[in-house]
């Protein structure tokens, strides 16, 4: 198994009615994760609003999770940024916190170029003896690196793995094909976990694994142990939850599908609204149709 397992959760981060970090829910939360199928944490990411979090309570939340998880699980801490100098120093405050690696997004808004890219994550992987996942997902950055680049920083040392999120299958594959067999390939899209996993990815950086990391592990395996036609099975019978989970602006569908599973996180933050009442009500028949399969 990879270094962070097959199934890792970016983990939502819990609120107070006040839109403080709750850090009692985010014990509770850890704690369900790790008995439901999550073989490591992305704290801090962007789905745990990371654009709203400020460096403080990313620190915070950092040694928080790291304590809560106690070495039982790894703990990768979302640290990238669009500024390679604040994302240097929020890396050491992960490193100092005891975090397993570090979570690099890809710069966003400024949108730097491939070599740009290349640099910023370099700079950042020097700074840090910590492994370091990259994470591409140009939907949110405006940028979409290259398989090239992908490859070329696979070659740095600390470097050691990909969230990939462009729903590219083809780069996807080219990466894998000119990658080292120790460098590990996440999926960035739920709905894309088998799929990445038929052209030898490592496994899923996922948001649906909060409520069905269960049946993703059952569905990894099965693809593992040569079940593919069980696996496929399983993929269609969660597609619909994973869908779901991007049905309106993330993480407000995820926090809105724990509630419903009894595991309180709190509200989002602006710009962010809540479900609607329609959206609320359409999430509780997926999840319902569900439990009937």
């Amino acid at each position: 198994m990879a270094r962070f397992g097959r199934v890792s959760t970016a983990m939502v981060t819990p609120f107070d009615f006040a839109g403080n970090i709750d850090f009692k829910k985010t014990s509770q939360l850890i704690e369900y994760l790790i008995a439901n199928g999550t073989d490591s944490i992305v704290v801090g990411g962007t789905t745990g609003e990371s654009p709203t979090l400020t460096f403080e309570e990313k620190a915070a939340l950092f040694s928080h999770t790291v304590k809560e998880a106690n070495g039982r699980i790894p703990v990768i801490a979302g640290t990238g940024s669009n500024d390679t100098r604040a994302s240097v120093e929020l890396t050491k405050k992960a490193e100092e916190a005891g975090a397993d690696a570090v979570m690099l997004v890809a710069p966003y808004y400024n949108k730097p170029s491939q070599e740009g890219m290349y640099q910023h994550f370099k700079a950042i992987a020097a700074s840090t003896k910590l492994p370091v996942m990259i994470y591409s997902v140009p939907g949110r950055t405006a940028v979409k690196m290259t398989a090239e680049t992908i490859i070329r920083l696979s070659e740095i040392s600390n470097i050691v793995a990909v969230k990939e999120a462009s729903g590219d299958l083809e780069l996807i594959a080219e990466v894998i094909e000119n990658t080292s067999d120790d460098f590990d390939v996440y999926s960035g899209d739920d709905s894309l976990t088998l799929p990445v996993m038929a052209i030898g990815g490592t496994g899923i950086v996922s948001v649906a694994s909060h409520v069905i990391g269960n049946e993703m592990q059952k569905m990894i395996e099965a693809y593992a142990l040569g079940n593919v036609k069980e696996a496929g099975a399983i993929h269609r019978r969660i597609l619909p939850v994973m869908n779901e989970m991007f049905a309106a602006p993330s993480p407000a569908p995820v926090k809105t599908a724990l509630q419903l599973a009894g595991i309180d996180t709190g509200s989002v933050r602006l710009p962010l609204l809540p479900l609607s009442e329609a959206e609320r009500t359409r999430l509780m028949g997926v999840m319902a149709s569900l439990q009937k399969s």
